[in-house]
């Protein structure tokens, strides 16, 4: 070290000073690196002359070595037994949970180590589960090093708030900044003492010129800077956690900038001095003990020891003077508050004496008036009391209950004998019908359908004897009196909740009643007693006060015990008024809502006895008229084959009139006669053919309907009917129906994904779709439609869905076609872009559109291919919700369709983010189908938002409720547009280039 201007130079080093090592550096001469200069990034502030820095140069290997440790420590071993504390590991630090280099410095427990982050400079304390061993290709030498300012010491009378504001100063003048640093001199332990420079400011000379480091003055004292900084640091706590510093190129500033170490600790200043690589530290301790010996040689022992007994005394003294302070406060507060509390309690004597005096002159006063208070009472206690004996006012103590008790104990309705028994066959049956379903062999069934028809046999036995027993009982009249019953008690005793299982529940209820009966009339019995020695009384009073009686009585016989009476009077009184006019206490109540809970309950298990004594009844009716035809016969197909041979010879005939209308057509001597009889001719059988197929299909209806009722062995014993065929299609698809068999004119402009033809049934007009299918998508084609056309039928022309007619597969080519109604320019599209609909006629459209939805829905089916194309306005009034294509799944049509509008092309935000179709996504293309009509913005807010409306939510909405008033657009309730302008800032409005999905290039086929 130096001091001052004339400090320490590499030539005169050995002249001037002992031994370099003497005084814990070693001195460069320019060969060995004084005044070199590197440039380097402050990371690490120790205190105001101490600090740690990274050379700029070492960016690139501080980004290598991050990236190798991230690979490298998760999957090292822990260290285990003693550390090595000359070795390098990788430490997982705190804040950031990312892996650095870092010496163990001192063992603290089993489970924890003191460790230093030798790259940064900062230490902490770590468990030894987050130390790991790293290779030797990483133990190379620290990137970050030590450095002290030249010529500067810590000020041997600093304090700790000059301490730590001497380190916050030289932390803002170097951390994470590009420091210019010239070598002057390097400690045995790798500290450098350098001159620093932060452009033209001289860092040292700033942080002396703050006064927070002073220049040496020796060069003993300048070792000795080193123990005032330790003392110094002392004061500061031992789990103080700093961050590793780290500048702006390293790998993930993000993560490295929570590292960034702010000051220094002395965890970290006292190990690295005690267990850095050299002997700095030691070296220091040595000198600063050989300092004080010598210093202590001139002073006398006996003179400290008894400095020192003095000191210990003053010490003493001070703490009992402190105690005695603090007994002396709380004795006077003490004082204080007894004084208080004896103010306190004279004022109340003092009130308590004035309430006294009153009490004594109102007492004065009434004594006057007792007799005429005391009769005054005792009559209006009469008056109340005739008024409850002429209303007769709860006096009944649960009378209603108590008949209610007796009806549903003593008139309940008991399950009809025969029910067991029917029940146990109907499972039997239920059973067998069960195996011959699941049956596939034909002679195992011709087994089970014996032993079905032996076990329906007796059903039908069980079904009539249930019948006639259930005749006799008065069903509808004992649900007639529960119902009533359950009414008027709800009415009184409010809501129902659970029953005490507990059979002693009316027990109990009885046993109160009575004894609440007895109380009653005993008390009326004393009221009665009472009041009659009163009268008798007050008759002998006016015998004695009337001059005129010959009667001889003595004041002592009239008066007698006066009081006495009137108080046995009014006691028995108020006992009465208490009983008849005051509420039951919570025992009492308890009683009585038992008692109710479980009446309920034995009403709910009657009616639902009777429910299901009615429901078996109707079951066994229906059972018994509809199974009395088959009991010793079995259905056949005889009338379904004879519609199908009357179909082959219809469709022969009408491919036999196409023939020769063809062969007239291109004759050259053709007549218009001939050629108009034979199209008559062949309209004629057109319409005998779908005539013949409807009654066909009415003739699979009935066998479905006997197959899933009564005989389900009729698809395995009849497989060329195509039972079963039919009824997964739900009753649409026609087997008996060909492509070349109708009048089809094919649209070719509108058929780009599936071939599409326009035709003719019955004077309607048609639509025939075609769906190219395989083996495995033929099947899924047919589920997805019987599905929807389920769906239709629940409400058929109330669904708000396009008919499904027929379907039916085409025996030439891998097609399978819908049929569907036509209605040429009648889609939401079409409409707008020729004729605008009226707010009116949008509203009503758009009811029959949430009404489609809804029937949708409600049947677990996502339509995914809303669109102004595929929503039809049917006379300009009728909304319907067009079909999709039923070879793809909801998913696939929901990413291949979305709502246009303009140049907007609208997709519901979740969508967008990949999650799969859903009610709310349809909802949300119903939502942009409203951007035709400004006056139903509320609802529309509604659904583009993101929560969103139901279609049931819609079709409630005020603007559906009053079709005929046309809403004007309400008033915003605060922050709603607010929430949709937002929902359009992050994009849930996206605008598309492409303005055409796969399916609208299809085009709208009602155009």
């Amino acid at each position: 070290m130096w001091r001052g201007r004339g400090g320490l130079r590499p030539g005169n080093a050995s002249s001037r000073w002992p031994a370099p090592a003497w005084f814990g550096f070693v001195v460069m001469d320019e060969n060995t690196g004084y005044n070199k200069v590197e440039d380097v990034v402050g990371c690490h502030v120790e205190d105001a002359v101490t600090f740690w820095a990274q050379n700029m140069s070492r960016n690139n290997d501080i980004l290598k070595l991050s990236h190798a440790l991230a690979e490298v420590c998760p999957q090292a071993n822990s260290v285990f037994g003693n550390p090595d504390f000359t070795k390098i590991y990788g430490g997982c630090f705190s804040e950031d949970k990312c892996w650095y280099r870092c010496k163990v410095q001192q063992v603290i427990s089993d489970e924890k180590c003191q460790v230093l982050y030798i790259d940064y400079g900062n230490s902490e304390m770590l468990n030894r589960s987050e130390i790991v061993e790293i290779p030797e290709n990483l133990q190379f030498p620290s990137i970050a090093k030590k450095y002290r300012l030249w010529g500067l010491q810590i000020p041997p009378d600093q304090d700790l708030n000059q301490f730590d504001q001497g380190r916050k100063f030289l932390y803002s003048l170097i951390f994470e900044k590009e420091i210019k640093m010239r070598h002057k001199a390097t400690y045995q332990d790798g500290t450098i003492v350098a001159q620093a420079e932060y452009g033209k400011v001289d860092i040292g000379e700033e942080v002396s010129k703050k006064g927070f480091a002073e220049k040496c003055k020796s060069p003993i004292n300048a070792n000795n800077c080193d123990e005032k900084k330790i003392d110094v640091a002392q004061y500061q706590p031992w789990n103080a956690k700093v961050s590793a510093p780290a500048w702006e190129n390293r790998p993930n500033p993000s993560v490295s900038n929570r590292l960034k170490g702010h000051f220094g600790d002395q965890i970290g200043t006292n190990m690295r001095n005690e267990n850095h690589t050299g002997n700095h530290m030691p070296f220091v301790k040595e000198k600063l003990m050989a300092c004080d010996f010598n210093i202590g040689s001139n002073i006398s022992l006996a003179k400290i020891k008894q400095d020192q007994k003095l000191i210990e005394e003053n010490e003493k003294l001070r703490n009992e003077k402190e105690i005695l302070q603090k007994e002396n406060q709380i004795l006077l507060q003490n004082y204080k508050e007894l004084e208080s509390t004896i103010a306190q309690l004279n004022h109340q004597v003092q009130e308590e004496k004035e309430t006294s005096k009153e009490t004594l002159k109102h007492l004065g006063k009434t004594l006057h008036t007792y007799v005429g208070t005391k009769m005054r009472s005792l009559a209006a206690q009469i008056e109340v009391l005739k008024d409850v004996r002429c209303s007769d006012m709860n006096v009944h103590f649960g009378d209603d209950l108590f008949r209610a008790v007796k009806e549903v104990t003593e008139r309940c309705l008991i399950a009809p004998s025969s029910l067991e028994k029917l029940e146990k066959i109907w499972a039997e049956y239920n059973l067998a019908q069960e195996m011959i379903q699941l049956c596939k062999n034909v002679n195992e069934s011709d087994i089970l359908i014996l032993k079905r028809n032996e076990v329906r046999q007796n059903l039908y036995s069980a079904v009539e004897e249930f019948i006639l027993e259930v005749d006799e009982l008065p069903l509808s009249e004992r649900s007639t009196i529960l119902q009533e019953l359950s009414g008027s008690l709800e009415a009184i005793y409010g809501q129902v909740s659970e029953a005490d299982d507990s059979e002693e529940t009316f027990q109990q209820f009885f046993e109160w009643k009575q004894t609440k009966l007895e109380e009653f009339s005993r008390v009326r019995s004393g009221t009665d007693a009472s009041l009659q020695i009163l009268a008798t009384w007050f008759s002998g009073m006016i015998k004695f006060f009337d001059l005129t009686s010959e009667v001889s009585l003595k004041s002592e016989e009239v008066v007698g015990n006066v009081d006495e009476v009137l108080e046995k009077a009014e006691s028995n009184i108020c006992k009465e008024l208490e009983i008849s006019l005051v509420e039951q206490d919570e025992a009492d109540k308890e009683i009585i809502l038992n008692a109710y809970n479980k009446v309920i309950q034995k009403i709910h298990q009657e009616q639902h006895l009777i429910t299901v004594v009615q429901s078996k009844y109707l079951a066994s009716v229906e059972f018994k008229k509809q199974i009395v035809e088959w009991l010793n016969k079995s259905p056949n197909i005889d009338t379904l084959l004879s519609i199908k041979k009357t179909l082959k010879n219809v469709k022969a005939r009408l491919r036999w009139k196409l023939v020769e209308k063809s062969n007239l057509e291109e004759s050259d001597d053709y007549s218009e006669y001939e050629i108009t009889k034979v199209k008559e001719e062949i309209t004629g059988l057109r319409n005998n053919l779908i005539q013949e197929i409807y009654n066909e299909q009415e003739e699979y209806g009935t066998l479905t309907y006997l197959v899933q009722k009564w005989f389900p062995e009729l698809p395995l014993l009849h497989p060329e009917a195509g039972i079963l065929k039919y009824m997964n299609s739900g009753g649409l698809l026609a087997v008996s129906l060909e492509r070349d068999l109708l009048d089809a004119e094919p649209l070719k402009e509108l058929s780009t994904k599936h071939p599409l033809v326009c035709s003719e049934v019955q004077e309607q007009k048609v639509l025939l779709k075609g769906y190219a299918v395989d083996v495995s998508t033929e099947a899924k084609v047919i589920e997805r439609t019987a599905r929807y056309h389920r769906a239709w039928s629940e409400f058929k022309e109330k669904s708000g869905l396009l008919q499904l007619m027929f379907l039916f597969l085409c025996k030439s080519d891998p097609l399978v076609y819908l049929m569907v109604p036509y209605y040429p320019g009648a889609s939401l599209g079409a409409l707008q872009a020729g004729t605008p609909l009226t707010s009116e006629e949008i509203l009503k459209v758009m009811e029959g559109v949430a009404r489609g939805l809804h029937t949708l829905h409600k049947a677990n089916i996502v339509h995914g291919s809303l669109h102004t194309n595929n929503v039809f306005a049917v006379n300009r009034k009728q909304g319907i919700v067009g079909d999709f294509d039923f070879t793809k799944s909801d998913d696939q049509r929901a990413s291949a369709n979305s709502m246009v509008v303009g140049n907007l092309n609208l997709i519901s935000p979740e969508l967008r983010m990949g999650h799969l179709a859903s009610p709310s996504s349809d909802m949300y293309a119903y939502g942009c189908l409203l951007f035709w009509d400004d006056k139903v913005k509320s609802l529309l807010l509604n659904l583009i938002c993101s929560n969103r409306m139901t279609a049931e939510q819609v079709l409630n909405d005020d603007c559906f409720l009053l079709p005929d008033v046309i809403p004007a657009p309400p008033q915003n309730e605060p922050g709603e547009e607010l929430e949709c302008e937002k929902a359009e800032e992050k994009g849930e409005v996206i605008i598309s280039s492409d303005n055409k999905t796969d399916e609208e290039e299809e085009m709208d086929p009602s155009q």
